[in-house]
């Protein structure tokens, strides 16, 4: 008998997920290893980003080659962690020929996770490098994993009155078989809402749901110490072939399909990047591409909460009634 269904990001040929948590400390990272070089782009609309070598990325810049991508917790202090990334390809003489040296292009973005458990935890070089030693092309774990360990979302009131989210992923099936694979690390300062537009994470009031965004209409605000410490990571990657250009505008057509599930979205508190990839050859319009992108990266925001579960005294999607 065949296994279930590969409905992750890694059902995409040549893709690894890998992940390292401290469940302790509430802080991960995770990895994803390209087996070919990938092409791609990266659209930034957050204010409050904080990332590592994703000049390539630009469109500007001639590089055009990514061998992974890293993402973690532990906000600016994360960013070390990408170090154990550049370790392990060096190690298997995966990088950017430059004659003297392959030197490998991982770009990396992390999330601020601080306030949730342990302010001092930080995701490590040796984490990242045991996250690339178990990256695997199985079915993407989901919940509070990895980058996902000290996710939450729903923050107008504090964590504390919040709700656990986490790390997600999903894979869509496109016409002519190409497939869109995404990955989604849900920190959001806004609330999360699923297809019919109801609340299944986020600030929560009592025993059930506040809803931020009619609490901001109202003249709620927040400007307490902290606020700005809250980001959504999305990651696509496509059997489909495409330049730079076509992948800038894949990614800026997925990330309308967070917007219209995390409410508010791209607040002034948060870092949102969406990261779009090709590691194919498979030919398909960049209108489909950006519409089954919308939609890989819709589900695994969703996949992102409904795996999440209680942890640090949070609770999670399944524990609040809304």
């Amino acid at each position: 008998m065949s296994g279930p269904k590969n409905n992750t990001i890694t059902a995409v040929h040549g893709v690894t997920v890998g992940h390292c948590s401290d469940l302790t400390g509430g802080t991960g990272v995770s990895v994803i290893l390209f087996d070919r070089p990938a092409c791609g782009a990266v659209d930034i609309t957050g204010m409050a980003t904080s990332t590592r070598q994703i000049d390539s990325l630009d469109m500007m810049h001639p590089g055009t080659a990514v061998h992974a991508l890293c993402l973690a917790g532990g906000s600016a202090f994360g960013l070390d962690a990408a170090s154990g990334v550049t370790r392990y390809l060096g190690e298997k003489g995966i990088g950017l020929d430059l004659v003297v040296a392959k030197v490998p292009v991982v770009p990396t973005a992390v999330i601020f996770d601080l306030s949730f458990m342990d302010s001092q935890a930080r995701p490590t070089p040796e984490m990242a490098y045991e996250a690339c030693m178990g990256a695997s092309s199985a079915p993407v774990e989901q919940g509070c994993i990895g980058a996902g360990t000290g996710a939450t979302s729903g923050k107008l009131r504090g964590v504390a009155n919040g709700t656990k989210s986490g790390l997600g992923s999903s894979l869509v099936q496109g016409a002519g078989d190409v497939l869109m694979g995404a990955l989604v690390v849900a920190n959001p300062f806004g609330d999360i809402m699923d297809e019919q537009g109801r609340i299944i994470a986020g600030a929560r009031d009592g025993s059930g749901f506040l809803n931020s965004l009619e609490a901001i209409v109202k003249g709620e605000v927040r400007e307490r110490f902290g606020a700005p410490g809250n980001t959504t990571l999305c990651v696509l990657v496509t059997d489909a072939s495409m330049d730079k250009v076509m992948a800038m505008q894949v990614a800026r057509m997925a990330g309308q399909g967070l917007s219209r599930h995390i409410s508010p979205y791209n607040t002034p508190f948060d870092g949102d990047m969406v990261f779009c990839f090709s590691v194919g050859d498979k030919q398909a319009h960049p209108l489909h591409l950006g519409g089954i992108a919308a939609q890989a990266a819709r589900d695994a925001l969703l996949n992102a909460a409904r795996h999440a579960k209680g942890m640090g005294g949070i609770p999670a999607s399944r524990d609040v009634m809304s």
